[in-house]
């Protein structure tokens, strides 16, 4: 797997939060798939996108919900951008590139193109890490506009809400009390986060460990405190006879999850690698 991209990527999530580009962050995800990529042909693409809504808008300072109503019109339906029911774990899905190219993606790939364009407009659109899938959503007066890009931009009702949650969570569960938790905005590299975790859940179905191996490196880039993701990096490794990898990723995930289910089996693996290891090589 191309060592560019990982350090690619390294250097753009290496900043704070607010410094963060999350699109460009985005797009070097991909790189790893399409090295020759054109980053900023795809900014660009964004930046144009933005633009073509503006001009449809009316002169001096629209109404937010009218720019709103615009940008979901132009997004899908002029450029048809939808929700990919007919491959959902298709990796494509989760390439903004191939995204902004097929007008086809999952939800968190679909709302980050929608928070794209509209904070390029000057809208507060923001993320939420919804039970489920990703939602998008833009606070006004009096309350939010809560959006489903899988679904076109469909604007969802607290009772919807409420029932997408419900079917989540178990029955004793106070769903529409957790509703304003549940709604709070996700940070930039929750969503880089939660995007390479879909590319990682294809990878370990298709057994596809050097992809893999290398998503997990990047989402311990954005987070190295990932204890879920550093054991499974672990078992990877292990897999692969890559004993010494294994056991420096048993051990971190021990410091971060020390009383982890898990725990005593990971601790009974690590003392059977450690005698392995001394004698390959």
């Amino acid at each position: 797997m191309d060592e560019h991209s990982l350090k690619y990527f390294n250097e753009i999530v290496a900043v704070s939060e607010p410094e963060l580009n999350l699109a460009e962050a985005a797009l070097a995800i991909a790189t790893f798939e399409y090295p020759e990529m054109d980053t900023v042909g795809y900014l660009t693409r964004l930046d144009e996108m933005a633009e073509n809504i503006r001009a449809e808008l009316d002169v001096g300072s629209p109404d937010p919900l009218d720019m709103l109503g615009e940008l979901n019109r132009y997004l899908y339906s002029h450029l048809g951008f939808s929700g990919n029911l007919t491959d959902y774990f298709d990796p494509r899905n989760s390439f903004l590139n191939d995204v902004l190219d097929r007008r086809l993606g999952n939800p968190i790939s679909l709302s980050l193109v929608h928070m794209e364009v509209g904070r390029r407009l000057g809208l507060p659109v923001e993320g939420v890490s919804f039970p489920g899938h990703f939602l998008v959503k833009m606070d006004v007066d009096g309350g939010a506009v809560i959006m489903d890009p899988f679904l076109q931009g469909t604007s969802l009702s607290l009772d919807e809400l409420a029932r997408r949650a419900e079917s989540v969570f178990d029955a004793d569960t106070p769903v529409r009390e957790l509703l304003p938790q549940l709604l709070e905005n996700a940070s930039k590299k929750d969503i880089l986060v939660r995007m390479l975790r879909n590319l990682k859940s294809i990878y370990q179905e298709r057994q596809d460990y050097e992809r893999l191996i290398h998503v997990v490196d990047m989402m311990l880039s954005v987070n190295p405190d990932l204890p879920r993701e550093t054991r499974d990096r672990a078992r990877v490794y292990q897999a692969l006879d890559h004993h010494y990898a294994a056991i420096r990723d048993y051990r971190r995930y021990l410091q971060l999850a020390p009383q982890a289910d898990d725990a005593e089996e990971v601790r009974e693996l690590l003392v059977g690698l450690q005698a392995l290891a001394p004698k390959l090589h």
